[in-house]
């Protein structure tokens, strides 16, 4: 009898050894997320399910992105680690804004498109990654009885980086693509990614934008914990790109989305005149 009742216990002590070690795990990991949000008041918090999504492999969708014919004779391609000026040189061609050779004076520009829209593919901003202009200004709400508001004069913030972004002539973009093709494969090769996935993210991050929904009332917040988050749990379940593309206002996600979707027609029908 004493036998079973040590065993019972010495059962109870590994079962609560064991459900501890869990919770110091989960624990760390939970602290050390937190700890790594940037010091940033005017972030919105990540939605919980994307917690989850780090457990499980996500799935890469696949496409295949037309070939464009009768195109004219290619230039000799650089190796990967040597085309940052070879593809600086013809992006900053597409534009005349200044802003553009800022964004492009980084190194790696391929890998680090690539992973910035392997990012996006997913609904998520890898703003480290490939860093555009910081808005503008500070960000603002108001509160009164109903609650805490966005500040429509918040989307004013991001019209410099959407209008770069709006003089980048898509078709031209989709030009490059083609063009420099073998390069961007090579990029996503090496995150093991197959040709047909690559042009599956690339079309699943342009889907992102324009999925994202048109907000033209006033948007209310919550602050409950250290970053805003919607009130709204349609909005705040959305993905963190589309909720920063809502944040900039329904003039400039508009515009972002019909480049998007000009991108998206060239890309999937290359050969078409007009």
């Amino acid at each position: 009898m004493t036998e079973g009742h040590n065993a019972a216990n010495k059962s109870k002590s590994i079962l609560t050894l064991g459900t501890l070690a869990s919770l110091v795990i989960v624990g760390g990991v939970l602290y050390q997320a937190q700890k790594d949000l940037p010091d940033d008041s005017e972030l919105f918090a990540i939605p919980e399910q994307l917690v989850v999504a780090i457990i499980a492999p996500p799935i890469v969708p696949e496409a295949a992105i037309p070939e464009a014919l009768n195109e004219p004779i290619k230039t000799q391609l650089p190796l990967l680690d040597t085309s940052d000026e070879f593809i600086r040189e013809r992006i900053s061609l597409m534009s005349n804004r200044s802003e553009i050779n800022v964004w492009l004076a980084t190194d790696d520009l391929i890998r680090r498109v690539a992973n910035y829209l392997d990012g996006l593919s997913r609904g998520i901003i890898l703003s480290k990654t490939f860093p555009l202009s910081p808005p503008q200004s500070s960000f603002a709400t108001h509160n009164d009885e109903d609650g805490i508001w966005l500040n429509a004069g918040n989307y004013d913030r991001y019209n410099t980086t959407v209008a770069v972004l709006v003089s980048l002539d898509m078709k031209s973009m989709a030009q490059i693509f083609h063009f420099a093709r073998p390069l961007l494969e090579s990029a996503f090769f090496e995150m093991g990614y197959k040709p047909r996935q690559m042009d599956g993210i690339l079309l699943s991050a342009i889907d992102q934008v324009i999925n994202t929904p048109i907000i033209v009332e006033p948007i209310r917040l919550t602050h409950d914990s250290v970053v805003y988050q919607y009130a709204d749990i349609s909005l705040e379940s959305l993905t963190p790109l589309q909720k920063q593309l809502i944040r900039t206002g329904p003039g400039n996600t508009q515009r972002l989305q019909q480049q998007a979707l000009t991108l998206k027609n060239v890309l999937l029908n290359p050969n078409e005149t007009n």
